[in-house]
């Protein structure tokens, strides 16, 4: 699966949306803001210089007329250093000439009478008013640079908390969104954690009102599969079984052909239908043993010690002249496992069957269980595929061999390790050799 294909994660979904949703909400109520504050601050400023020149106006006029009549501009010495953004004036007579100006009054910025009211000129706001019935008309100037530099400080002050909040705040979004889909997580670790053997409803607690109708159909559709899965295991067990007694009867009655047909091709015939019916109640014996796997069932209510089976089914195995190519080994203190003895009578016994099926016929197979309860068999042989080895469990695969086995012995194994919640590992070569075949039970750690 490339990237492209990979499913997207809901909550990083939501925890990006709705951060650069937060993001962009911010960022334009800020930008909102900052043209309303910026609109205020020039109202403010135009404000504070129209008072200004209302202040200095009667100063201005009362300084003019203690000078007397002056044909030269008088300049009025500032008090202290002159600062950036300080407002210079000058003083106007009726016919527009600069009877007064502050000392670091700009002329260039004044070099034209102006109405009243406010005008912006060289860079600068100023702000005109008349006098005395207009014979005198007063005109103050402040910068413009200082209002911007005012107007940067202020919105730069404004966005200061959003960059301190702002990651606060996605904090909280990612925390948020996680603990809110806390139930979904949980509703899948619950729907994850069920198979075959578990299909009962699923209880997650807590979750949302969009939420249950998955739960609730994802319930109505296991219980639709444990009752076609338990109709598949019926109807195989039932078969099986029904079969077992007509097929015991006509291996029966053609055994007694065998005993009466002479020597020739009937008897032939006969020893070949004998074979056949053999096999076929082997498969039937087997369908039944995968039906119990299937269903369930192979947990023990406590553990027990599962050696002395290992060498009952090991018994058996001799009797049915096996004995010869059989090394078994068993731990002096036992194994204890939490596992139905029958169904690991059934597992033990079809790992040493596919073993001794499909092992070669001149080395042994070792059969081996440790103290912790893991069974392990080991056959020679050829080398199979890695391509096959995954396929083995799988019903009626028998890895292309010729031989007399039915193809469910793995996946009868496989079927009552699932069950136990333990692991069936098949390994080619076996570990440690060259060639052969090893089948490793491992019960799952208590």
């Amino acid at each position: 699966m490339n990237a492209a294909d990979a499913p997207r994660s809901l909550r990083r979904d939501l925890a990006l949306g709705l951060s650069l949703g937060l993001c962009a909400f911010w960022l334009m109520a800020m930008a909102a803001a900052a043209q309303i504050v910026g609109h205020e601050l020039e109202q403010i400023f135009d404000a504070a210089l129209r008072q200004t020149a209302e202040r200095i106006l009667p100063l201005a006029v009362i300084e003019r007329a203690n000078s007397g009549e002056a044909p030269a501009t008088r300049h009025i010495s500032t008090v202290g250093p002159h600062r950036e953004g300080q407002i210079t004036y000058v003083l106007r007579d009726r016919d527009g000439r600069i009877v007064l100006a502050s000392e670091d009054a700009d002329l260039a910025v004044f070099a034209q009478p102006l109405a009243e009211g406010f005008h912006n000129v060289n860079d600068h706001r100023v702000h005109a008013r008349f006098a005395v019935s207009g014979t005198y008309r007063i005109e103050v100037a402040e910068p413009l640079s200082y209002r911007r530099e005012a107007r940067r400080e202020t919105i730069g002050f404004m966005f200061l908390p959003l960059l301190l909040l702002l990651p606060a705040s996605l904090a909280g979004i990612a925390v948020f969104t996680r603990a809110r889909l806390a139930p979904v997580a949980a509703l899948s670790a619950e729907v994850a954690g069920r198979d075959a053997s578990d299909l009962s409803a699923l209880s997650t607690p807590g979750l949302q009102e969009e939420l249950v109708p998955i739960r609730d159909a994802v319930n109505r559709l296991m219980t639709r599969l444990a009752r076609t899965l338990e109709a598949e295991r019926g109807f195989t067990a039932n078969a099986a079984h029904e079969l077992r007694t007509p097929m015991a009867a006509v291996l029966a009655q053609t055994q007694r052909l065998l005993a009466e047909a002479p020597e020739g091709p009937l008897r032939q015939r006969a020893l070949t239908i004998e074979a056949e019916l053999k096999r076929l109640a082997r498969l039937a014996e087997k369908l039944l043993h995968l039906s119990r796997a299937e269903g369930g069932g192979v947990l023990a209510g406590a553990d027990s010690d599962v050696a002395p089976i290992l060498a009952l089914v090991g018994e058996d195995f001799a009797r049915a002249g096996h004995g010869g190519r059989l090394r078994l080994a068993l731990p002096e203190g036992g194994a204890r496992l939490r596992i139905d003895p029958d169904a690991f009578a059934i597992l033990a016994r079809n790992l040493i069957e596919n073993a001794l099926t499909h092992g070669d016929p001149a080395t042994p197979v070792e059969v081996r269980l440790s103290t912790g309860g893991t069974l392990t068999v080991t056959n020679a042989g050829p080398v199979i595929p890695a391509e096959t080895l995954t396929r083995l469990t799988t019903r009626f695969e028998r890895a292309g061999s010729r031989g007399s086995g039915s193809g469910l012995g793995l996946a009868i194994a496989a079927a009552i390790a699932r069950g136990t919640g333990a692991a069936l590992t098949l390994a080619s070569p076996a570990p440690g050799r060259h060639d052969g075949f090893e089948a490793r039970f491992t019960p799952c750690a208590p």
